[in-house]
């Protein structure tokens, strides 16, 4: 059974979210507060953490960046603050999905497979393919309807960071930083114009992507 640790200062929610997780069969486990989650989370070690990002005792980045300096679970945060800079920090920190207050509990279920997917995975992929192309990771080459496409070293280091990342969202400052240092973490115009060279050399209809997807304002998601 998978175990889910859920932290959030709401016994309202609390409560909706152990019944709902419980019927569909996650083994859960709650704390209301930052400090009760990291103690959990040592003691029973979780596949999944649902964090608040609005505790009582401590900001919920900070829950997040101690989990982190000792583990890799896959951690979806949910919070009522809709700014994106809010969702940046935490997926800055180490979240790997963000869902905002008020939500519903179908999107929440379908997220938490999604990670579930991605943490079970162990073997890092070399072939990833998708109805409109492939991309083989081992040789760095990209075909699509049987031909080789041609990236520039920009564009494939772009595609491989979020093709090994798949359903992730990845910031843009992630990509800017991994792709071209730390020193263009605010070049987002960089991403504009290698995105859209990617989506035109991948996608079908490179006006409406189906598997290079814009996160407005946050980051870009892969989706296979």
């Amino acid at each position: 059974m998978t175990g889910v640790l859920v932290v959030d200062d709401d016994p309202y929610l609390l409560r909706a979210l152990r019944i709902t997780l419980r019927a569909h069969g996650y083994d859960v486990t709650v704390a209301e507060d930052g400090r009760a989650a990291l103690l959990a989370a040592a003691r029973t070690p979780p596949s999944l953490v649902i964090l608040d990002l609005g505790l009582p005792d401590m900001d919920g980045v900070a829950v997040l960046a101690t989990l982190r300096s000792w583990s890799q679970v896959p951690v979806l945060v949910l919070s009522a603050r809709h700014g994106s800079a809010d969702k940046v920090q935490a997926l800055d920190a180490g979240a790997d999905d963000y869902i905002t207050k008020p939500f519903g509990l179908d999107e929440l279920l379908a997220r938490l497979r999604a990670l579930r997917r991605r943490s079970l995975d162990d073997a890092e992929p070399t072939l990833v393919t998708t109805d409109a192309f492939t991309v083989d990771l081992g040789k760095r080459r990209v075909t699509r309807d049987g031909e080789d496409i041609r990236l520039t070293p920009t564009e494939w280091k772009m595609l491989e960071i979020l093709v090994r990342n798949p359903e992730k969202l990845i910031t843009q400052q992630q990509l800017l930083s991994e792709v071209w240092g730390p020193a263009y973490a605010k070049e987002t115009n960089y991403l504009r114009v290698y995105m859209a060279q990617l989506r035109r050399k991948l996608e079908p209809d490179a006006g409406a992507p189906r598997h290079l997807l814009t996160e407005a304002g946050i980051g870009y998601r892969f989706m296979p």
